[in-house]
């Protein structure tokens, strides 16, 4: 069934080892494979699919482009579409919330703004250290994978990984260490350029960092004037409850990377967002041939009106109370040393308490039941609940059922 894939793909695959079915259509929160086999998606393509598989609204319009002879590959070159997402980000997404950012356009995936963000960073503050927090996953490339903390991505790198310092995530003894790194001249750590955050970890576990942790950090990066750069990747686009997920600390960072939800469509594009006074890069300094993907910019300019006109948020709003209340009131009573943790729909089970190997189990039972659902955290012993944001909500509630039945019957 899979012999072209095994015998012809590298080794390298992963997903599919873990989701063994062949797929072939997809709609909103449902997969189906060639043999029209229904599967329920609690993986949303590792956080690309927040507006669901083939959202109608966004698809009417890339079609629509398509249809017109518009232009595809333009590389950083003025276009029509671009324009239109420049204009429409500006005021549906900046505007209302006072941020004031330069836009970006980075290569097609979000390592590599990651890598455009240490590149600036060190540009602007001519330092070469960058602090990032235990925990952390930024990408695989050898810069965002310096700034990444789990062995088995770092020992792919096969060279020194340099030049960052990390600290623990969300804790008061991760801020006064800082100040105590920054303050004491034999602390023995260089000075930053800047800190990279993920304000919610999502491959380190479903890890949530408190809005008073986030302005602690932010006044300490405002003290001893380091940037702060917040990586958006996988937990922006309203996956949090909110287009970007710090803003109910109240906080603005200096830089923001957006990847993987922003095109809306699953097409490859990425950005980097950087305070204006940061924009000193020199023409080509940092770039790449799928920089100007147009059908990404029509994708995301459709998923912001989408996100408008059907209410995202709310919808949002709505669903992380069914999740939180099924994994309260039907899942934490299996077993009271299973943890749960999440915020909008981005949710864990922690079973490190328990057993680690038991979220593999688990996740296997609930593929066998038609439900793909992934493993994060230390020893992939969080099981993480991240569906489509569009989700219909008897369909939400059937995947929650499948879990609880398979935990019930593991434990």
């Amino acid at each position: 069934m899979f012999e072209v894939f095994e015998n012809n793909e590298s080794n390298v695959r992963s997903y599919c080892r873990s989701f063994p079915a062949k797929f072939n259509l997809a709609k909103n929160a449902e997969l189906y494979t060639e043999d029209n086999e229904r599967y329920i998606d609690f993986f949303a393509g590792a956080g690309t699919m927040n507006y669901g598989h083939n959202n109608p609204y966004i698809k009417n319009a890339i079609l629509e482009y398509l249809s017109e002879d518009r232009i595809i590959h333009a590389l950083d070159m003025y276009t029509v579409a671009k324009e239109k997402f420049i204009d429409t980000f500006k005021e549906k997404v900046l505007e209302p919330r006072n941020l004031n950012y330069k836009i970006m356009f980075c290569g097609a995936t979000g390592t590599n703004a990651v890598e455009a963000a240490l590149k600036l960073s060190r540009k602007n503050k001519r330092r070469s250290n960058i602090i990032a927090f235990a925990g952390a996953f930024h990408g695989m490339s050898l810069g965002s994978l310096a700034l990444t903390t789990d062995r088995h991505s770092r020992a792919g790198a096969g060279v020194g990984l340099q030049n960052v310092s990390f600290v623990p995530f969300d804790n008061h003894m991760s801020i006064d260490y800082l100040y105590w790194a920054l303050e004491d001249d034999h602390s023995g750590i260089d000075k930053p350029a800047a800190i990279f955050l993920e304000t919610l970890q999502a491959e380190g576990g479903v890890n949530i960092a408190q809005p008073a942790w986030l302005k602690e950090l932010k006044k300490l990066c405002e003290e001893h004037d380091i940037l702060l750069v917040v990586d958006d990747i996988q937990v922006g686009n309203w996956r949090t409850g909110t287009f970007f997920s710090f803003e109910k600390a109240g906080i603005e960072p200096d830089m923001v990377i957006l990847s993987k939800s922003i095109s809306g469509f699953g097409l490859p594009m990425s950005i980097l967002l950087m305070k204006p006074e940061l924009d000193i890069f020199s023409p080509a300094e940092h770039n790449g041939t799928f920089r100007g993907h147009q059908l990404a910019f029509v994708g995301a300019t459709a998923a912001i009106e989408y996100s408008e006109k059907f209410n995202l948020q709310k919808q949002v709003a709505t669903k992380e109370i069914i999740v939180k209340e099924f994994l309260e009131k039907e899942i934490w009573p299996l077993n009271r040393q299973l943890s749960v943790r999440g915020k909008g729909l981005i949710w864990g089970i922690d079973f490190s308490k328990i057993n680690k190997e038991i979220s593999k189990e688990v996740m296997n039972a609930c593929f066998n039941d038609h439900l793909i659902i992934e493993r994060s955290g230390r020893g992939d012993s969080v099981l993480k609940i991240m569906p489509p944001l569009t989700i219909e909500e008897n369909i939400l509630l059937e995947g929650l059922e499948i879990i609880k039945n398979n935990i019930a019957k593991t434990l």
